[in-house]
């Protein structure tokens, strides 16, 4: 199943840049579209990742900077029987984590500094564990490369905005598609993450208690998270903030009751309790 996600997405990424270029440059733009297609599918498996942790701000942080990071990722890691991911910090004072990477051998795990300073031990664990659940589900794949399309999509859209301008009619009926897709691109884009996240952030959770044994360092920290988050604005693309455990407060979102690409907090919650009760 996570494959054929990929294979979709990366098929819609590339009809999407043929039909751009089609409408705005004609063959030439088709053949360009393709090209581009080409270069965009390669960047989106294999450097996804890369680009999700530099737009994020995020730099390698070493065991001893984070020793109490690397113990709850070692332990956990090895409870999964998955490797060790690659770990990062970002610099910022809203708390919040991301996973990204094509597969467990090549995972990486963000964390804030916020949420370093906000998680006792407890908590921090459920947040590790359900960026691992992340990791062993494959969702680290398909949500990295949404997130790339994402952003491509809305690059598209913009590009086609400024060169879609001019002064007869024709490029003036150019203009106004190319308005258009500025205004709807990044809706779709949106949409297009939205089709992934929700149910996967359901599963990383209920997988991630299993992962710890109870989920109740989990409840905590998506409490402390959800009410940290409306007060703390973070400094992250529109895009990447899809990966994030918690939707974070950014300027940048537009319709975010509408279009979230995170199911409410409170209902993770009932659900994550539902499980003290079940076990």
């Amino acid at each position: 199943m996570k494959t054929l996600k990929t294979a979709f997405l990366l098929t819609a990424l590339t009809l999407l840049l043929l039909f751009v270029g089609e409408a705005f440059g004609g063959r030439n733009g088709l053949e360009l579209g393709l090209a581009f297609a080409v270069l965009m599918n390669g960047t989106a498996y294999f450097f996804s990742d890369k680009i999700a942790l530099m737009s994020s701000g995020a730099v390698p942080i070493s065991r001893e900077q984070a020793p109490r990071l690397y113990e709850v990722m070692e332990r956990l890691a090895g409870k999964a029987n998955l490797p060790m991911p690659k770990l990062y910090m970002i610099p910022q004072p809203a708390p919040n984590a991301f996973a990204t990477g094509r597969n467990p051998s090549h995972a990486s795990v963000a964390v804030t500094q916020g949420l370093m300073e906000l998680m006792d031990d407890e908590e921090l664990e459920g947040v590790i564990a359900h960026e691992l659940s992340h990791v062993r589900n494959y969702d680290i794949l398909t949500s990295s490369i949404a997130a790339t399309i994402a952003g491509a999509i809305t690059f598209v859209a913009r590009m086609g905005f400024w060169f879609g301008g001019g002064g007869n009619e024709r490029d003036r009926g150019g203009a106004l598609t190319a308005l258009l897709m500025l205004i709807v691109a990044p809706i779709a884009a949106v949409l297009l993450q939205l089709g992934i996240s929700r149910s996967r952030e359901y599963q990383a959770d209920a997988s991630g208690a299993k992962m710890v044994g109870h989920p109740y360092g989990l409840i905590r920290a998506l409490e402390k998270l959800g009410a940290a988050n409306k007060r703390i604005p973070m400094d992250i693309s529109p895009s990447t903030s899809a990966l994030c455990i918690v939707a974070p407060l950014n300027a940048g979102q537009f319709l975010r009751g509408l279009f979230s690409t995170h199911p409410p907090l409170e209902d993770r919650i009932a659900r994550l309790q539902a499980m003290t009760i079940t076990r």
